[in-house]
């Protein structure tokens, strides 16, 4: 059996062996963190071959790279990630278990970083429920922002700590959660706005708009692509993937088309901006943004170590609506590549690379398209509990416990959320219900387990790594009842009404293997493929920088990094 305590006793493990830095010219001057969003890990050497100098290559070459790294919680979704990296931390204590919860209190699906009480400081920048493509973004009722549902520290907030409030913290992305929870609470946070066109960010960081902010707003970046198309970076016979751009499978999202070129529209198109995000544009005016921001804020300028956090969105858009087995995907990582090139020419000529360290990570990976794999002969499919609610075997549940309405409040991406009257029904016991609704989930097709959360809470799990995960992600004021988990290549590819090719969210090993790549500062080239997880990088970072290890982090400090 597992037992809550594991958690305990790896904490109390990681923080009695904590080694410190102490020589401050052993610290870099400058701090990067690169996620990219859906980057499984084997994309990075899929295309070595095509890859140029400086991106990819770089990292892989001259710095560290961990082959074999898996996050540790089952809900392998883009806040879990983010949140994980930054915190080196579980859900089970950061407390972000997905990208959207059912909150009993508000009794209301709530999306995980909305915060009524800080306002986004362009007016009309809020999610545009007409066009927005996220369903959890929609979720939200409120305009603002923050960090502070996420419940334990970051790395950023204990290098805020430890130099008196003198480093600087700073999170970008096109996605609001990939900005803010790696800026933690004592950070800054930007990201993209879809309805406005720019980036922005809420009261909580600001009063104002920084002066340098506003230029690049006013400069007009995201419109200066209006009539543009994707285009190939390469000719297309020299791609994996040259022959199969047309798959049956892809979806033609409002005229974006399934084939090469893409076009993204004008600025007086619905969905522009949307479009900007799924393709490579989107990463490269992300790019822009940070280059910017390194210059105005003045990163690395001192030996205070700053750190700047970048996440890549668009391999994670690209990733849903085509796959990581397409042309898309793989162009988009060759000019991802570019862009990496680029960035970090930049931090060497203002910083320096040797005053720089570099870590690039993913938050998640992604499994294949079922169409894809069909293609190739193996098993694939989506899956939907739109109806379990009026199965006959649940009817048969409702019926022995005497309940007469609904029996879920809804399924929010693991947990299935039984109905709140029945929940608060002193007459039923809890216990026997979840567990009568996870022995009949398990018949259902595309479902290979379901694990009632009382189950979670007592600790009483079969000693193995897949419900580790999923104890790994219960918090027991925001997960669901029962946690679902699908079939390996099954999977939900409805996002509210539009239909996609794929998406992650799984323990499988497909959805938990990224990258981790360090260079820069220190490093010393090779290639490591012991088992190692992202919740190891926050750690490892805070023992560069001399830090306290951040409140909830369970990692285990990679010690290849400090050279040992």
């Amino acid at each position: 059996m597992i037992s809550l305590s594991k958690t305990s006793s790896l904490l109390l493990c990681a923080l009695g062996t904590f080694p410190i830095v102490a020589n401050a010219q052993d610290k870099p001057r400058l701090i990067l963190q690169i996620t990219v969003d859906q980057l499984r890990g084997d994309l990075p050497t899929r295309y070595l071959d095509q890859l140029g100098e400086g991106g990819f290559r770089y990292l892989l070459e001259q710095g560290i790279h961990y082959n074999n790294a898996h996050h540790t919680h089952a809900n392998t979704e883009t806040i879990v990630g983010h949140t994980s990296l930054a915190t080196g931390a579980n859900p089970a204590a950061h407390g972000m278990v997905g990208n959207l919860w059912y909150d009993h209190t508000a009794g209301r699906t709530v999306y995980n970083i909305e915060d009524a009480d800080y306002s986004i400081l362009t007016s009309g920048a809020d999610v545009d429920d007409t066009t927005e493509i996220d369903p959890t973004q929609r979720a939200a009722t409120s305009e603002g922002r923050s960090p502070r549902t996420i419940l334990t520290s970051t790395f950023g907030d204990e290098l805020a700590v430890s130099t008196v409030g003198q480093a600087k913290v700073f999170g970008v992305s096109i996605k609001d959660r990939g900005a803010v929870s790696m800026a933690g609470h004592a950070g800054k946070a930007f990201w993209f706005s879809k309805a406005a066109g720019q980036f922005v960010t809420s009261n909580y960081y600001y009063d104002a708009y920084p002066t340098w902010v506003e230029d690049w707003n006013a400069k007009g970046l995201p419109q200066s692509y209006s009539g543009q198309s994707w285009e190939l970076l390469n000719p297309i016979g020299t791609y994996m993937f040259g022959e199969h751009d047309d798959q049956d499978w892809e979806p033609d999202f409002a005229g974006f088309g399934r084939t090469f070129p893409h076009p993204l529209g004008t600025t007086e198109d619905t969905y522009y901006t949307t479009m900007l995000t799924l393709s490579p544009f989107g990463d490269q005016m992300t790019a822009d943004f940070a280059k910017t921001l390194v210059d105005a804020e003045g990163l690395g300028d001192d030996d205070v170590t700053d750190f700047l956090s970048v996440s890549f969105s668009v391999t994670d858009y690209v990733g849903h609506f085509f796959g990581p087995s397409s042309l898309e995907a793989e162009d988009n990582l060759l000019q991802l590549d570019r862009t990496l090139a680029d960035l970090f020419a930049y931090v060497d000529a203002e910083v320096g690379l040797e005053n720089t360290l570099i870590v690039l990570t993913a938050d998640h990976g992604a499994p294949e398209a079922p169409g894809y794999l069909a293609s190739i002969g193996m098993p694939g499919s989506y899956v939907s509990p739109d109806e379990w609610d009026t199965a006959p075997a649940i009817e048969r549940i409702k019926t022995r416990f005497g309940i007469t309405g609904p029996l879920f409040e809804g399924y929010d991406h693991p947990y299935l959320t039984l109905a709140a009257d029945v929940r608060d029904n002193p007459e039923i016991d809890r216990v026997a219900l979840e567990t009568a609704i996870a022995d009949e989930l398990v018949s259902f097709e595309g479902v290979a387990y379901a694990v009632p959360s009382s189950r979670l809470r007592e600790g009483s799990l079969p000693d193995n790594a897949l419900m580790q995960a999923v104890l790994n992600n219960y918090h027991p004021d925001r997960s669901g009842d029962i946690y679902v988990v699908f079939q390996p290549e099954s999977f939900i590819n409805d996002m509210d009404g539009l239909s996609v090719t794929v998406t992650h969210g799984s323990p499988w090993r497909y959805d938990t293997f990224v990258p981790i790549l360090f260079a820069g500062q220190g490093i010393s080239p090779q290639t490591v493929s012991r088992r190692v997880h992202p919740i190891d990088v926050a750690l490892t970072l805070s023992v560069l920088a001399g830090t306290r290890p951040p409140s909830g982090a369970t990692g285990e400090v990679l010690l290849e990094v400090l050279g040992q």
